[in-house]
């Protein structure tokens, strides 16, 4: 036994270690610009090199590890306490700017994305050699984001199967909640930079364990094989095969980004693959109490406002907070619309006796409905989301006396965040399923 735990300790060492990502990288051809770095740090941290003398106290850092401390002693510690913009530079540690530059193959990036409520510096370059795998990479990483989500589900609801898209969502939003607040509970860092490159850091302020991108790349497209397969005619195997490329696509991403280390990834699609096992088969019973039962909107509403608020105490602010609130909000807002829908009728449920469907022939005027159905829809939305934003934080912050006269940081407060967050996307969730339907049936678009 004792042998036995050696090795899995071993083996959980080998797959979380930051090295391991770094190799991933250089063999998909992403390669720092910096060839001489200082020594790895936790990440975030922005201590000087270990040469430097006047932080040689040898005290010990809370994530584990005898390290010298840094002037910048919370940076990296905590999720959503952000470096300062001189943050890993090192003079002298640069090769020469223009290396690479006669080769066309290759591209100098920085990092994809950077969140504008944290003060996090904006990364330091690197050098792509395979420009097919980084946008390929960038792809992948994209359908775990909020842009998939908002353009993705609501697509599904107007112009595919309302049915499943409701289940999916449900599924979605127990994946992703408990995910997040499992990050927040373990608190493990994220692969340490370097060796690693930051290929994007929107999410760096958040812990990295489980990966919530692998979680939602497993649950979504296998949720969707399972509840499609015998409901809608296609080939088996090619249902099965296109869930599994999903899965893999999303997952590799992560590594490729320097988000998340090969055991965060594994976990994330272990975790995802235990909440399917367990909330699959109570669809059918969570989908008809939101449908029939008479106090359903009060329950939903009342169950993801406790959710939210649990999640909201744990540690300090990150982009994590956000995203949950947003989630608790769309599955809360779609949850409401479903019955609503249910009790006047908009977008019933087909018979058992329809079933199967055939895939549609394609046409001009099924691709041109389709498109005018999600072209209004999402103005709808955006407007929607636009006005509720604009209300709801001017609104918290009189309410709860927080000064507004910077927006960033009252949008961290919980105070502000919650309701924000809470109102704003479970009203866009409860439009995309009630109101929209409504008005597609009003100007002859269903």
């Amino acid at each position: 036994m004792g042998l036995k735990a050696d090795g899995c300790r071993r083996l959980f060492r080998y797959l979380n270690h930051p090295d391991q990502v770094a190799r991933f990288q250089q063999l998909c051809g992403v390669q720092p610009v910096h060839t001489a770095p200082p020594p790895p740090q936790a990440n975030g941290d922005c201590r000087p090199p270990a040469g430097d003398t006047a932080n040689r106290s040898g005290a010990t850092h809370r994530r584990g590890g005898d390290q010298p401390p840094s002037p910048h002693s919370d940076c990296g510690k905590k999720n959503g306490v952000a470096c300062p913009p001189s943050c890993g530079d090192t003079p002298g540690s640069k090769v020469a700017e223009d290396e690479g530059a006669a080769d066309p193959t290759t591209e100098k990036k920085k990092p994809r994305r950077r969140n504008s409520l944290n003060e996090e510096a904006g990364g330091t370059e690197f050098i792509i050699r395979n420009r097919l795998l980084y946008y390929l990479f960038s792809f992948g990483t994209e359908l775990g984001n909020e842009l998939f989500y908002i353009t993705f589900f609501p697509f599904w609801l107007w112009n595919i199967d309302p049915y499943v898209g409701r289940r999916l969502i449900v599924i979605w939003v127990w994946v992703m909640y408990l995910g997040q607040c499992t990050k927040d509970i373990i608190r493990w860092p994220r692969p340490r930079s370097p060796p690693v490159v930051k290929v994007e850091i929107f999410y760096d302020s958040e812990y990295g364990m489980p990966s919530t991108h692998a979680m939602s790349g497993t649950a979504i497209p296998f949720s969707l094989f399972f509840l499609t397969v015998g409901r809608w005619q296609y080939p088996y195997a090619f249902g099965l095969l296109l869930a599994s490329s999903w899965c893999i696509l999303v997952c590799l991403s992560r590594l490729y980004m320097g988000m998340h280390s090969i055991l965060d990834v594994i976990a994330g699609v272990l975790y995802s693959i235990l909440i399917l096992i367990i909330f699959h088969p109570a669809l059918d019973i969570i989908d008809n109490f939101n449908l029939t039962y008479k106090y359903a909107p009060l329950f939903i509403i009342s169950l993801h406002l406790g959710m939210g608020l649990f999640s909201f105490t744990l540690d300090t602010w990150s982009t994590s907070r956000g995203d949950t609130a947003e989630i608790l909000g769309t599955g809360a807002g779609i949850a409401c619309a479903s019955h609503f829908n249910h009790m006047f009728g908009i977008l019933p449920d087909p018979p058992l006796d329809a079933l199967p469907f055939s895939p549609p022939v394609i046409s001009v005027n099924l691709i041109t409905r389709a498109f005018l159905r999600f072209a209004v829809g999402v103005i709808v939305l955006l407007l929607t989301r636009a006005v509720l934003k604009a209300c709801t934080i001017p609104l918290a912050c009189k309410i709860f006396r927080i000064p507004c006269t910077d927006i960033r940081q009252a949008r961290k407060r919980m105070e502000v965040e919650l309701p924000y967050r809470y109102m704003t996307y479970g009203m866009v969730g409860f439009v995309a399923l009630f109101l929209v339907p409504s008005l597609f049936n009003y100007l002859n678009l269903s």
